[in-house]
Order: C-alpha cells, then structure tokens, then sequence
C-alpha cells in the first residue's frame, strides 16, 4: 500500500515562499502520476499541479501558473511544489495524490491514494 506524506506547509506573508515536499512509501513510485489538490474552507478540493512519472510533463491550474512550480525525484520518492509570489487566496489545505494510471486529470474522484494535508496560511 502506497503512503503520501506531505510536509512544508506553514504561515508566510503574501510575496513570500513555501516548498511543499510529498514523499512516497511503497514500491512502483516512479510508475504513478503525482499531483497536488488544495482544500480551502467551504470550497471544493481543486487541482493544483501535476506530474508525469518522467516528471516531463507538468500541468497547472490557471491559478497558478507562473508562480507554482512542481518536480520530481524518483530517486527518493519525493514530489515537490514550490510555491513563489504567494497570495492569501492561495491559503489552503494542501494534499498530494497518486494516480495509478500516468495521465493527467483534474478530477480529484480519479485518484486512488492521498496524503494527510499540510496547511498553507498566506497573510496579507
């Protein structure tokens, strides 16, 4: 059984940095689609970011283009996000998810394992 496990959430003011890191337990990491979703209060679980088991091939939320960038280290299991230029709407809870098939969606209901969360707290 796979286990995610997210960690680099914290308060930062509006314009600063985070670096979310999700790591990977469990064997046939490399062959996942890894993608980030976030949880504001009262608001539908989003799509952030995602990325192909090559980590070549990235995808975006309009939100967040531009200033979130994702990658990957097989090697260790691990996906990061790191998130520049922050603003208070992107204050969240923030899960990273495994899809078993390695094909891009948007759809949280298409992924099979999470994360716990970590919070994010933008202060303007």
């Amino acid at each position: 059984q796979v286990q995610l496990v997210e960690s680099g959430g914290g308060l930062v003011q509006a314009g600063g940095s985070l670096r979310l890191s999700c790591v990977a337990s469990g064997r046939y990491f490399r062959s996942y689609y890894i993608a980030w979703f976030r949880q504001a209060p009262g608001k539908e679980r989003e799509f952030v970011s995602g990325v192909s088991w090559s980590g070549f091939t990235t995808s975006y939320s309009d939100s967040v283009k531009g200033r979130f960038t994702i990658s990957r280290d097989n090697a260790k299991s691990t996906v990061y996000l790191q998130m520049n230029s922050l603003k208070p709407e992107d204050t969240a809870v923030y899960y990273c998810a495994r899809r078993s098939i390695d094909v891009m969606t948007m759809h949280y209901a298409s992924y099979d394992s999470w994360g716990q969360g970590t919070q994010v707290t933008v202060s303007s």
